[in-house]
């Protein structure tokens, strides 16, 4: 089976659709699929509930399908450096589902384990706990949360070889490898592709049984928040 697609136009084909769900990794601009959220936009589906750490920002990333109003609802645990963002969701334009960090990983991972929900001390006694199931364990308090799942997930990834194997670089793994775990289908952009036999299995982060369609990329690699001091 040939997993390579000529480009990430092509590699959405037949797949996007209004109403879908999708994850797209990444935290901040790092390590985001940036070639697959513009053919996604390029697409012109809508009503979309994004599922991803943050929402990039208003020109590049998520960002770019919320300027086009294609994402109906984000499910997210970050969403502080998009003005485009703040201004939908005050004027109740965009739906918001807030998670805290650690409990939106995992959701996505009992998502690609197949976990249907788990319990968690996370959000107890906040606006996070109300309208979930309340349970004790050894005298605490516990919420439940739910997986997720994606009708597709968007990955980025450093390394494939032409099974779909994965490497990631660094901070750039980020919420990647979950995510290629829980979508229905799992398209995956790189920076370069080898022969299968050619990445070390103790190096591979995601196996290639997860990956349905791989692109290999350009990437401009945005800085989100630039710091730098006087020499």
């Amino acid at each position: 089976m040939n997993k390579i697609y000529p480009d990430a136009k092509s590699a959405l084909d037949g797949l996007a659709f209004d109403g879908m769900t999708i994850m797209a990794g990444g935290f901040g601009l790092c390590g985001i699929p940036e070639n697959l959220i513009t053919a996604l936009r390029d697409t012109g589906a809508k009503d979309i509930t994004a599922i991803s750490n943050n929402a990039g920002v208003d020109d590049f990333g998520l960002g770019l399908l919320l300027q086009t109003r294609q994402i109906k609802k984000m499910v997210s645990s970050y969403v502080g450096e998009n003005a485009t963002f703040e201004k939908q969701y005050l004027n109740g334009e965009l739906e918001l589902e807030f998670n805290p960090q650690g409990t939106l990983a995992e959701r996505i991972r009992a998502g690609g384990a197949g976990i249907p929900g788990f319990y968690t001390k996370t959000g107890v006694g906040t606006l996070v706990a109300e309208g979930k199931e309340h349970k004790y364990f050894s005298g605490e308090t516990y919420i439940m949360e739910t997986g997720l799942i994606a009708d597709v997930s968007l990955v980025k990834a450093w390394k494939a070889d032409k099974e779909g194997n994965l490497i990631y670089r660094k901070t750039a793994r980020n919420f990647n490898p979950m995510m290629a775990t829980a979508g229905k289908t799992t398209i995956v952009e790189v920076e370069e592709i080898v022969e299968t036999g050619d990445l070390d299995p103790d190096h591979i982060h995601t196996a290639g049984i997860f990956v349905d369609r791989l692109v290999l990329g350009s990437f401009e690699k945005r800085i989100e928040k630039r710091t730098t001091r006087d020499a």
